[in-house]
């Protein structure tokens, strides 16, 4: 009953925010101040928001498992109209280019599982003078959402022998308090 509940639950939330995973915890230290390893970020997904400069965003590269929660440092826009852009953590010295699959430079809005929500927004921006391109400068530090709650995740990835206590505990739980 429980495992169907949070099921149902988490079924819900992707279908509301538009997101494959509408909870994600920070894992990293990338993106600080911002945000902590371990920080909860809601996010949402839907299609007919634009992707701005200064936004967060948790995307997914081609052969990465686990998603990566990083800020959108540059976009270039097309004269189709078809959107391309560059991400950066706000601890990191260079842009995520190093990280994107060989030969990509440019990430696309197919490679977004969602968008960080509940933080404040960013207007440092500059467009250079007919590139195509806008860029961030001088970013401002964001709110977290819920700071620290998904230390717990950390914690489990980190130790799985925790990770197997915390769920020999739980199921033992359920056992005992079974009505």
């Amino acid at each position: 009953m429980i495992v169907s509940s949070a099921l149902m639950i988490w079924k819900g939330l992707m279908v509301i925010t538009g997101s494959e995973s509408p909870i994600v915890v920070v894992l990293s230290g990338s993106m600080e101040p911002a945000f902590h390893r371990g920080d909860l970020l809601f996010l949402t997904n839907r299609v007919e928001d634009p992707i701005r400069v200064g936004e967060i965003v948790v995307f997914r590269i081609e052969g990465r498992e686990i998603p990566i929660v990083h800020r959108v440092l540059k976009i270039h826009e097309k004269q189709n109209g078809h959107i391309k852009f560059l991400t950066k953590g706000d601890n990191n010295a260079v842009d995520d280019r190093g990280l994107y699959k060989q030969g990509q430079h440019w990430l696309e809005k197919k490679d977004v599982v969602g968008r960080a929500r509940g933080t404040d927004t960013v207007d440092s921006v500059i467009p250079p003078a007919n590139s195509g391109t806008v860029e961030l400068r001088n970013c401002v530090p964001l709110k977290k959402f819920v700071p620290y709650i998904g230390i717990v995740t950390i914690l489990m990835n980190d130790y799985p022998k925790f990770k197997y206590a915390v769920l020999f505990l739980l199921g033992l739980f359920v056992l005992v308090h079974r009505e």
